[in-house]
């Protein structure tokens, strides 16, 4: 636990939460009053018991409940990377999953200037796949250029995305699929990746692979083999990067080799020398 940034984060989030606001009155009379609501009041609030929320701002609560933490922050209107911090600053780890289901499913426009910038094959996508900014190159990669509305349905159960996704039953759909079990894990009440998994589970192929239940993790570095409509066979490196506002959103970019065996060495790790 990281006291110190805990208490400043919660005290000045506190401070500017009027008690008027949720049918409190200020004191009135002599003598220094706080800004904001009260720790007493955060209780009342929250249904907590007298004295949480003393503990948590104080940082004599180890180990406190997310729900806790998830309650503290929606009340204080934090947003996604103040709740990531929240977390951090009171469990030393990353939040089981975003503070709003809303979340991730919006980026600020200048978004797709920047894909349309990158050569290679870029998208961005929102937490649930659904498609929200893409490039030429990688509207090339579809017939009329009609790129598909939610990448994860494309991959996993679209058949042009199965004759794409070279080798699919190895090299793409068991490393895909987990990442639609793992974004459920955290959004269990996302519709679209409720209805994605409902017709998962419906395809004899996917439910098969998707049973099977293996972690994988993202796909950041992979490289996997792609069939480009005018390129022919080759080989697509993947990076991957997440909007800091959007969690659960992805910039994909698809560096693409042709050919029709990995004839490239792998390029090194980068670090500082």
């Amino acid at each position: 636990m990281n006291k110190t940034a805990l208490r400043a984060l919660l005290r000045e989030r506190r401070a500017l939460i009027a008690p008027e606001s949720h049918g409190f009155s200020r004191p009135t009379g002599q003598g220094r009053r706080a800004r904001g609501l009260s720790q007493h009041q955060v209780d009342q609030l929250l249904h907590r018991a007298i004295g949480t929320y003393h503990r948590l701002e104080s940082g004599s609560y180890p180990n406190p409940p997310t729900t806790l933490l998830r309650d503290v922050a929606r009340l204080f209107g934090l947003n996604e990377q103040e709740w990531v911090s929240l977390n951090r600053f009171a469990l030393l780890q990353d939040p089981p999953g975003p503070l709003h289901q809303s979340s991730g499913k919006e980026v600020p426009g200048v978004w797709q200037e920047a894909v349309d910038g990158i050569s290679h094959m870029a998208y961005v996508t929102d937490a649930s796949w659904d498609m929200l900014a893409y490039n030429e190159p990688l509207a090339a990669m579809f017939p009329d250029g009609n790129v598909p509305a939610n990448t994860m349905r494309w991959m996993v159960l679209d058949t042009h995305g199965r004759e794409s996704l070279m080798d699919w039953h190895t090299a793409w759909a068991p490393m895909v699929l987990p990442q639609l079990r793992a974004a459920l894990a955290s959004r269990p009440d996302d519709e679209v990746l409720r209805q994605i998994e409902k017709e998962v589970l419906a395809d004899p192929e996917t439910a098969d692979l998707y049973n099977v239940g293996v972690s994988y993790p993202h796909p950041d570095g992979d490289e996997r083999p792609l069939l480009h409509p005018q390129l022919g066979p080759g080989w697509a490196s993947m990076c991957t990067a997440q909007p800091l506002t959007a969690p659960g959103a992805r910039l994909m970019i698809l560096v693409f080799r042709p050919g029709q065996r990995r004839s490239h060495a792998r390029a090194p790790m980068l670090r500082v020398r």
